[in-house]
């Protein structure tokens, strides 16, 4: 499977009011590996970035006066994506302001979701940790993921951030070549080779705060069973 991992930043956060995109940045992968290629412009957004959003992209309007605009890019850009699975973090966001590009320069080229499939981590951080902080940063500190790099927002490094964190999210998907076989129509197993596994495993330990809430929803669960639970007791 081809992926994108995209990322963009823009000069304010609302599209609908008239917003546009100054960055994007994409890095591919194969078959769950990154291959090295990459795609990374700035634009010209014909207007004024706000002073949010310079803060947190170190973007000045100067920067951008001899950048290219979006209708001068779009066709390298959309042949980079085509075909693929696009991996956005918060991406009916990114989505929203390439589609918005699109429509206002009359590409012809339809909406993102005519060319790509759309998986969106934060959507899918949401669903494995409930009630936790899912920005990219916090899933950076979650998962072992180093982001010093990152003191300011910029395309392509988050890019390159968010391609670690899903990775690290989605290990436990991909089966694990550690040496073994199908070995007859009654599915038995046999070891073929010594089992070496060619990286030291990552342990994630919890924090202070969630084993205070474990501890918490311990309580809770003794509440319930009028005594202690079966996890205190296993404990």
């Amino acid at each position: 499977m081809r992926q994108i991992v995209l990322d963009t930043e823009t000069t304010g956060l609302e599209v609908r009011q008239g917003h546009r995109l100054v960055e994007i940045a994409c890095v591919e992968m194969v078959e769950r590996r990154l291959t090295g290629r990459q795609y990374q412009t700035y634009l010209n957004p014909d207007r004024a970035i706000d002073e949010g959003a310079r803060l947190v992209t170190g973007i000045e309007d100067e920067f951008l006066l001899d950048k290219p605009r979006f209708a001068e890019v779009v066709d390298e850009f959309l042949a980079f994506i085509d075909g693929a699975e696009l991996v956005i973090h918060n991406a009916s966001f990114d989505i929203g302001f390439l589609d918005a590009e699109l429509a206002r320069w009359q590409t012809g080229s339809g909406r993102i979701s005519d060319r790509c499939s759309v998986l969106d981590t934060l959507a899918m951080a949401r669903e494995r940790y409930p009630g936790q902080r899912n920005s990219l940063d916090a899933l950076c500190k979650r998962l072992g993921v180093d982001n010093s790099r990152r003191d300011l927002h910029g395309g392509l490094i988050d890019a390159q951030l968010l391609a670690d964190v899903y990775l690290a999210m989605t290990s436990g998907q991909v089966a694990l070549d550690l040496g073994f076989e199908q070995a007859t129509q009654r599915h038995e197993v046999v070891v073929t080779g010594p089992v070496v596994l060619q990286v030291r495993p990552f342990v994630l330990l919890a924090s202070p705060d969630e084993l205070l809430q474990h501890e918490r929803r311990l309580d809770a669960l003794d509440k319930s069973a009028d005594g202690q639970s079966v996890w205190r007791r296993l404990g």
